[in-house]
């Protein structure tokens, strides 16, 4: 599995990023050698999350969230933080 995943830095931005082993990445942003964006942001913390089948369809989705309004980024992430509950 690889992940699509948007992370929420400490100043409420949004990290919208991919990765095949989740929880190595998020070590790696809170440990500071995430992503560039991340790295004066921290900590950060993992809001949503997609499971897609191949690298490209991750990168794929990750660049469609990347294009939507940070409005919409929103609403994705409280649609997917109900289905939790």
């Amino acid at each position: 599995m690889v992940y699509t995943y948007i992370v929420q830095c400490a100043d409420g931005t949004l990290y919208t990023g991919w990765a095949v082993n989740l929880e190595k990445r998020l070590a790696a942003h809170n440990g500071g050698t995430g992503a560039k964006y991340t790295r004066c942001r921290l900590p950060v913390k993992l809001v949503y999350f997609e499971e897609q089948d191949n690298q490209s369809r991750a990168q794929k989705r990750e660049a469609g969230i990347k294009k939507l309004r940070r409005c919409q980024k929103i609403a994705l992430i409280s649609e997917f933080n109900k289905q939790k509950i």
